[in-house]
């Protein structure tokens, strides 16, 4: 007990340190419990947040009404939301179809070059082994399959889902810009007058994770029309959807990368065999990825605390067990809250007595 009470004393001796704690506790509550329910509301609060900082450059630097500045910055969000719906989704979803098309080509013509393997390396592999590695690739195959026949009869409640945040996103995204300060006194309302450690942990959540969030933004786009540009003038099949993918891809640094190369290596493969168009892709595609990680995220992310690769590992497994997509989309900036926590968290002071 006495390792417990002092643990408590150091974390806690300090009663706004309590009165985060008891915030956090709540906020974290309604998220889990009602999370799913309160979805839009949540993606509402987020889109607003991120939109904010747009409204505060119109405000500040050109001294435009917030009204006005609000109405321009929706009037730019929802135009770019028809352009994903009608521009980007229709031709990534036709060129995905082409490629399921196309898919059973691809595994047969991977299947004879696999089992052309043991009569060109005799010591290294078996017939037996490609045999194995066959039937297994096929079965995951019949997997896929049925989840995708599963996904597809459910496919209805998730149109339903579609039109509601259709409707609802856009108004709650307008209301949250528009009464910002309302809905900030009314929240105020329900905290302490001496609330000085949460205003505190909130300035620093807001520096960095605004930083970080619209930095990642900026880079999906970037890396998104630079792939696609590189690959529509080689000639690459698919190339929106495989440029969707590498945008998308650095959402989760290290793993989205890694993965997202196997897509893009293997339609090379399958469309032009181990030629030097294939070769010229891929170390353009390396290029590209050397790009992005040594020099424009250093310079979009040059005020962002920079976080170990395994705290970053750590909160997307976390963060994504926990919420599946969002969980691993949110896992960064989840964790860069954690660590603005631990940074501003009272610490009672232990002094050394010799």
């Amino acid at each position: 007990m006495k390792i417990l009470s002092d643990w408590f004393e150091r974390f806690f001796h300090d009663p706004q340190a309590v009165i985060l704690t008891v915030v956090l506790v709540v906020g974290t509550s309604v998220v889990l419990v009602m999370g799913r329910d309160l979805a839009p509301v949540l993606a509402g609060i987020v889109i607003a947040y991120l939109l904010e900082g747009i409204v505060q450059i119109l405000q500040c630097r050109l001294r435009t009404p917030r009204l006005l500045a609000v109405v321009v910055v929706f009037i730019l969000f929802m135009a770019f939301v028809f352009f994903v719906l009608f521009g980007l989704l229709p031709l990534a979803s036709r060129q995905l179809t082409q490629l399921i098309q196309q898919l059973p080509a691809m595994i047969i013509q991977g299947q004879n070059l696999l089992l052309s393997l043991p009569a060109m390396y005799p010591d290294f592999i078996t017939e037996v082994q490609v045999l194995e590695v066959i039937n297994a690739v096929r079965a995951e195959i019949g997997t896929w399959g049925q989840n995708i026949l599963t996904w597809s009869l459910a496919a209805g409640m998730g149109f339903i889902t579609l039109i509601v945040y259709l409707v609802l996103l856009p108004l709650l995204v307008f209301f949250f810009l528009k009464d910002k300060n309302l809905i900030l006194d009314w929240v105020h309302g329900f905290l302490p007058h001496d609330h000085t450690l949460a205003q505190q942990v909130w300035r620093e959540v807001d520096r960095q994770m605004g930083n970080y969030v619209r930095g990642k933004f900026l880079e999906i786009l970037v890396v998104w029309v630079v792939t696609f540009a590189t690959f529509a003038y080689m000639g690459l099949q698919f190339s929106m959807l495989l440029a969707l993918m590498v945008g998308l891809s650095v959402i989760v640094p290290y793993i989205g990368a890694v993965v997202v190369t196997v897509p893009v290596a293997l339609v090379a493969f399958f469309q032009w065999g181990w030629g030097s168009e294939f070769m010229w892709l891929l170390g353009v595609y390396l290029i590209i990825q050397g790009l992005d990680g040594n020099v424009l995220v250093p310079l979009l992310f040059s005020e962002v605390v920079d976080l170990h690769p395994i705290a970053i590992i750590v909160a997307v497994l976390m963060f994504g067990g926990l919420w599946g997509f969002w969980g691993v989309f949110f896992a960064i900036p989840l964790a860069t809250v954690v660590q603005s926590l631990i940074k501003a968290w009272p610490r009672q002071t232990v002094a050394i007595v010799e």
